[in-house]
């Protein structure tokens, strides 16, 4: 109760905010206190809310509220759900302190919150080996990024002397081109592992063994777009660098294309959809490469809610039938669960940007700007994208046929007990159904319109030479702009008639030697997991091993608890060696010690050798 109502409240003063900051163009910055105050540096715990933070925060806040909700039926069994609901909260928290904060080092402090977040919401059912596992892999993945990103606020801090956004963007345009390249391929490292780009994309998948909720939030709708945020927040910065937009351009292109191959031939229906999701992201990456944010955010917007609609409803259905995630084991349950047909139907049209719902309005728009910008490399990623487009049709049509309309395929016990979730469950799957119907066609205008001002607070920079909107509204010709979906449409019906009506010639493909083959490279998801742990991981455990040998356990202790103790212990021993109780003895220790304390500015005057030699032959008599 006191967590939902929390967000709720939330909620509805971020929509409030949107329409204030947004529509009327009234950025407010809220100041709390000063952090850091050094000197030139005085880093501020402040807040800034303009066009682009309302605008994120709309989806975080809108998702949230409602998986808070949906959680209250999905793990009304579990008897961990207060720990769920902390931690669940703790990570809202954490991504408006992330989406809100005025300079880098603040949003570094929410960017940690939701890796954390991410790390003990994944690791929730801690008995599971494969739940612990998972975190460890998304923890330490985003290390990498983290790593980046912090060399990144480190050169940001070297060259323009302060952290705070309006200093950096303002000071970004007389700075030389080979910092801004350094700083933005650090950023762009950095949002890489956090969205899941190609290379540090190895955690999302794997992420898939937390609670269904948690999927939906975290990594469909909020802390995965948390990089495409922070490239959009750095725009003014990476807009002086063709070299940074081209990367992203095609990192990418390459996730988008890579991540719906292996989408495609994935069996678990958790994974489908994350690997969707990385694709979607591949999307946003394309159109900020391409200088064209306003069309990003709008991107990540709808994303987040037809996504988090698709996850909700594959936890809906993983609810029904006992928690089996294979969707193999599925097939017929469009009967027994229609609302969750209805709802998984909506999101995938979506999805799939067909016509006139909402995921059509910005991925068919990404897809024309990159035609539109008119160069060699964006036309290249026009069919790049059009190609991981038509295989994102075609895991959508698998998803919703195996599980919904093909012959019942599981086990008899699964389908005694498949009902619908309660009030608490379906209640926000309606909702984001309205959303993904009519969120993209209302808000067009206002993130994309040629006419809008929404984001003339200057929160998103377009360089005037980089601006090709209306190249892509005018200059593109009709067929370009419908060629994705006439390829969608007929690879969805060629796919369909080819399993409905000519089985067997799939069948026997599939078990050809060639064919088993093609199957296992895309299943085993291009082998780069296992390129990973053999040439990557192998390497640094061993380069671990023998550091903490030579160094640690070796150099350390040899100085320290074994070097250190050990000739303070002979000292020691020699010393009390000279204490033979004989008095006669003691006086000539005296006597010496007189004598060589009454020489020692006279060695030293002569020849500072001298009195080195004699400390020497002390300390040998002292030995024997």
């Amino acid at each position: 109760m006191i967590t939902c109502t929390s967000v709720i409240t939330t909620t509805i003063l971020a929509t409030i905010a949107f329409f204030e900051v947004g529509l009327n163009n009234i950025p407010v910055s809220v100041k709390l206190f000063r952090w850091i105050d050094s000197e030139s540096l005085n880093v501020l715990w402040s807040f800034n809310f303009d066009s682009l933070t309302v605008s994120m925060l709309i989806p975080v806040l809108i998702v949230s509220s409602l998986v808070h909700v949906y959680s209250i039926g999905y793990m009304s069994h579990d008897p961990h759900n207060q720990r769920f609901f902390s931690y669940l909260s703790l990570f809202t928290f954490m991504m408006i302190i992330l989406v809100t904060a005025n300079n880098y080092l603040l949003m570094f402090v929410g960017w940690e919150g939701v890796g954390v977040c991410s790390y003990l919401l994944v690791s929730f059912w801690f008995t599971r080996i494969a739940a612990n596992q998972s975190s460890i892999s998304a923890f330490l993945t985003n290390r990498v990024g983290d790593c980046f990103l912090t060399i990144g606020m480190f050169a940001i801090l070297w060259s323009f002397g302060n952290v705070d956004y309006s200093t950096v963007f303002s000071i970004a345009p007389f700075i030389s081109d080979n910092i801004i390249i350094l700083v933005g391929t650090c950023l762009l490292i950095g949002a890489m592992a956090k969205s899941s780009q190609i290379g540090l994309h190895v955690w999302l998948p794997m992420a898939m063994e937390g609670p269904t909720p948690v999927s939906a939030l975290i990594h469909a709708a909020t802390m995965v777009t948390a990089g495409v945020y922070l490239l959009m927040r750095s725009s003014p910065l990476i807009e002086y660098s063709n070299t940074v937009l081209l990367l992203c351009l095609w990192i990418g292109a390459i996730t988008t294309v890579f991540s719906s191959l292996i989408g495609l031939f994935q069996q678990d229906i958790k994974k489908v959809i994350a690997y969707s999701t990385m694709s979607q992201l591949g999307m946003m990456v394309i159109a900020i490469g391409l200088s064209s944010y306003n069309v990003a955010i709008f991107h990540l917007v709808n994303h987040a809610f037809y996504k988090g609609l698709l996850f909700l409803g594959a936890g809906a259905v993983i609810h029904a039938v006992a928690d089996n995630q294979d969707f193999r084991k599925y097939g017929g349950l469009k009967s027994f669960l229609p609302l969750t047909y209805s709802v998984m139907l909506i999101a995938s049209l979506s999805l799939v940007a067909f016509p006139f719902m909402t995921g059509f309005y910005s991925k068919d728009f990404i897809i024309e700007s990159t035609y539109g910008q008119f160069c060699f490399s964006s036309t290249v990623v026009y069919f790049i994208s059009t190609i991981g487009a038509m295989f994102t049709t075609l895991y959508s049509v698998k998803v919703l046929y195996l599980t919904f309309l093909t012959n019942p395929n599981g086990p008899l016990v699964s389908y005694k007990h498949a009902h619908e979730g309660d009030m608490f469950m379906s209640m926000p799957l309606i909702i984001l159904a309205i959303f993904s119907i009519f969120f993209g066609y209302i808000t067009k205008d206002l993130f994309i319109g040629l006419g809008s001002n929404f984001f003339s607070d200057n929160s998103l920079y377009i360089h005037p030479s980089h601006e090709i909107m209306l190249d892509t509204e005018f200059a593109v010709p009709t067929i370009f702009k419908i060629l994705p979906l006439i390829f969608t449409v007929s690879l969805s019906l060629l796919s369909i008639i080819l399993s409905e009506f000519i089985p067997k010639a799939l069948i026997s493909f599939k078990l050809s030697r060639f064919g088993y083959n093609v199957y296992s490279f895309f299943n085993q998801r291009f082998l780069v997991e296992l390129f990973y742990n053999r040439y990557v991981t192998d390497l640094i455990l061993k380069l671990g091993g023998q550091t903490t040998k030579v160094i640690d356990k070796g150099s350390i202790e040899l100085v320290g608890p074994f070097g250190l103790e050990k000739g303070l212990m002979r000292l020691s021993r020699s010393i009390a060696s000279l204490d033979t109780g004989v008095i006669t003895s003691y006086a000539l220790y005296i006597l010496v010690g007189l004598t060589s304390y009454m020489l020692i500015p006279y060695l030293y005057t002569v020849d500072n050798n001298l009195l080195l030699v004699v400390i020497l032959g002390l300390l040998s008599i002292s030995k024997k």
